[in-house]
């Protein structure tokens, strides 16, 4: 693991087929994460799984506002939710309750859904797509969705840990001439099959490409940047207690003293006392004054 090779998306293409691929490094960005909150092992490592998994598929659409990845099931792990936006930056958190088994997916989850939602911006209108956890990994599940939903060939490869979380996805893109080409696909996606968790985890982009596809014409193009950033801010806290209501934050503050949120991505707390609520509402309600010209 080389500092130079730190929260990076890399693409690559194999030249004279229609298969690309994606490799992303986490460093930084999932300590960010880790350092916000105390996660068991087998939580810790199915997160970071999926912020690898949902940063390497932000990169399979072109959006301007966010793709999130959201985890939900009756099981010990009952929430898991990443978000990655247009700009690469990205949060996640996860849920649990009791001991969470080192087991498979539905094993942790237990009957639930994963669900992708993707966010265009200002431009569109927001999709979402949904696969039952039927499966043992967060990476079989996503190739399932992407086989009903896009019907796209898809094959992905997810590790994380302390100190790194890893993922490379290889995908079969379509042809508008609809000629086959199995073969490539194939060879590809055996020869990505031979990598191991702790190669994901332990060696640089430039090193895990030519140990798996020395062999292959492949174009690397120049990395991407990730980083941890939350969305939250004063303003959109804000604009949740107006939607709670007047009444409900007067019981607040006659119960508390004051009205505290707490983002549970970052853990930023923001706090609104009496003078703040009423400002709040005072704002909210404040009709608007015609421009006059004299």
């Amino acid at each position: 693991m080389t500092s130079s090779d730190s929260d990076y998306l890399y693409r690559f293409l194999f030249e004279h087929t229609r298969v690309r691929g994606e490799l992303v490094h986490l460093d930084a960005s999932w300590r960010a994460v880790l350092e916000r909150k105390a996660y068991p092992q087998a939580v810790r490592d199915l997160l970071g799984q999926a912020m690898a998994a949902a940063t390497l598929l932000s990169a399979t659409i072109k959006f301007d506002g966010f793709l999130q990845l959201q985890l939900q099931g009756d099981g010990p792990v009952s929430l898991l939710v990443v978000e990655v936006t247009a700009g690469r930056t990205l949060r996640g958190l996860a849920s649990w309750s009791g001991e969470v088994p080192e087991g498979s997916l539905r094993e942790q989850v237990g009957a639930g859904r994963l669900a992708i939602t993707i966010d265009p911006g200002i431009a569109g209108e927001r999709y979402q797509g949904l696969v039952a956890v039927e499966h043992d990994t967060i990476a079989a599940a996503l190739e399932s969705y992407f086989t009903q939903s896009e019907q796209l060939a898809t094959r992905l490869w997810l590790a994380a840990g302390a100190e790194r979380a890893s993922g490379m996805l290889l995908q079969q893109l379509p042809d508008a001439a609809g000629h086959e080409h199995d073969e490539d696909w194939n060879r590809d996606v055996l020869l990505g099959g031979t990598v191991t968790a702790s190669e994901l985890l332990e060696l640089s982009a430039r090193e895990l490409l030519h140990r798996l596809f020395h062999e292959e014409d492949l174009r690397l193009f120049e990395p991407e940047p990730v980083s941890f950033r939350c969305s939250c801010s004063r303003e959109r806290i804000e604009t949740m207690l107006r939607g709670l209501g007047y009444d409900e934050m007067r019981d607040i503050l006659a119960e508390q003293g004051d009205v505290s949120v707490n983002c549970e991505f970052c853990s930023q707390r923001y706090a609104f006392d009496a003078v703040d609520i009423e400002r709040l509402f005072a704002a909210a309600v404040q009709p608007e004054v015609p421009q006059t010209r004299h």
